[in-house]
């Protein structure tokens, strides 16, 4: 079975192929007014909820393959704790009810039936969403897909799933691109990589030419803005588009520009351009390649980034005397810094909720991910360690993707934690990782 993101493969129109693929067909068995299955995240005494996931009927090995998918991705939002199939009471037919007594008695809440048909190449993919206590059908969704995508709709099934248990919004159909490096400490090979939110599907966008730092997803285009360096230049911002492979670098040649950053509608970028010793954040419209300074003064301004509605920037600068991070408007306007106490803070990144602001703290020798709310307020730490850095967050601001380096002659690893710092889990690389970003929902582009 080929994968839509084989290695080598140049993802032509993709956005318009996964639309026509994942077309809903029907919404079918609407939720009954007693089902009460609900996940309440937070709180001391917090359990994640015991939920069991059969295998689909229809198409043994695709079925299976969906339903690994689901358990995998619930399992992995700390969230569920999926029954091992050792022991099921019962291998459930997707066209009755379950046996709700044998069900209750396994300790499961919810239960996940499905099945997947093969049709001349084309797949019909069902599931449904069981409350065992109430014994009521909570959703049911069909979809239909190519063949070949049969891994994308058990994405889609957790999301699913997950959205309506937790209230919480999707983001298992989503992509995580990532500076992949190998080779020793003193001469990485750096290269940009793009891979489902799960880890697989992995492949390379750039061959290893230039080193790859920084990159980040377009909210809005399937775009990713990176800063990259070949031997003996200065490094530049580039725009690499996912659908065409096409490829542009921004900014001037005879200065550095680095931290870039898409508008939420993705037409513009804002970045940091090196100003003499010192550095400023400067805006530019994709298009005409007009720029404009926002920031001008005897500091170095650094890691701009959007908050989701367009209206500020967050940024790290030192003009306090230590690395900080800040808040303005989009235009430069009324800059006013948000963390304070001891260490420094930088790398900030806005939720796509707009209510948090992760970033990386340093003192005593550690650091630390942590989140605040944007004035600076409530700040968590929601996990530390010899070396953290680089946050982005998940599509729905539930987890936070980042990348640890313990040291050593090794190299760094993907890490996600929600923000409730209770769950932490490793996201899996083919190699060495680092400065990870995450993508939008890929449904509907």
């Amino acid at each position: 079975m080929q994968n839509v993101s084989s290695v080598g493969r140049r993802p032509t129109s993709l956005s318009a192929r996964l639309v026509a693929l994942f077309a809903l067909l029907t919404a079918f068995l609407t939720v009954p007014a007693q089902a009460q299955l609900q996940l309440r995240i937070g709180g001391g005494n917090f359990q994640p909820m015991p939920i069991a996931i059969a295998d689909f009927g229809g198409d043994p090995s695709l079925g299976g393959l969906v339903a690994g998918v689901v358990t995998n991705n619930l399992r992995r939002s700390g969230y569920f704790t999926p029954l091992d199939h050792g022991r099921f009471p019962e291998q459930p037919n997707f066209d009755a009810a379950p046996n709700f007594e044998k069900w209750r008695a396994t300790g499961v809440q919810g239960l996940v039936t499905g099945r997947v048909v093969r049709d001349s190449g084309r797949l019909k993919v069902e599931f449904r969403l069981w409350d065992v206590t109430s014994g009521q059908q909570m959703t049911g969704q069909q979809y239909g897909t190519d063949a070949a995508n049969a891994r994308r709709t058990g994405h889609l099934i957790s999301d699913a799933v997950y959205t309506k248990i937790t209230g919480l919004g999707p983001w298992f159909d989503s992509r995580i691109a990532f500076v992949d490096e190998t080779g020793p400490k003193e001469n990485r090979r750096k290269r940009l990589m793009v891979m489902d939110q799960d880890g697989a599907n992995v492949r390379a966008i750039t061959s290893g030419e230039m080193s790859i730092v920084a990159p980040r997803y377009s909210p809005a285009t399937q775009d990713i803005a990176f800063m990259a360096q070949a031997s003996g230049h200065q490094p530049r911002v580039q725009v690499i588009n996912l659908e065409t492979g096409s490829r542009q670098a921004l900014g001037n040649v005879d200065s550095m520009s680095a931290s870039p950053r898409f508008s939420p509608d993705g037409r513009k970028l804002v970045m940091s351009v090196q100003q003499g010793g010192n550095a400023d954040i400067v805006t530019m419209d994709i298009a005409s390649k007009a720029q404009r300074s926002i920031t001008n003064g005897m500091a170095i301004d650094t890691s701009p980034t959007y908050s989701p509605d367009g209206s500020q920037i967050a940024f790290e600068s030192d003009r306090g005397g230590s690395q900080q991070v800040y808040v303005m408007g989009a235009d430069g306007s009324n800059p006013h810094r948000i963390t304070f106490g001891g260490g420094s803070a930088s790398q900030p990144a806005f939720s796509p909720r707009g209510d948090l602001i992760a970033y990386t703290r340093q003192r005593n020798g550690g650091f630390a991910i942590c989140v605040s709310k944007p004035d600076g307020t409530g700040e968590r730490v929601l996990t530390e360690g010899f070396h953290n850095e680089g946050p982005t967050f998940a599509p729905n601001g539930q987890y936070v993707l980042f990348f640890r380096d313990p040291g050593g002659q090794g190299g760094g690893k993907l890490f996600m934690v929600d923000i409730t710092g209770k769950v932490e889990q490793p996201v899996p690389t083919p190699a060495y990782a680092s400065d990870p970003t995450w993508s939008p929902l890929l449904a509907g582009r």
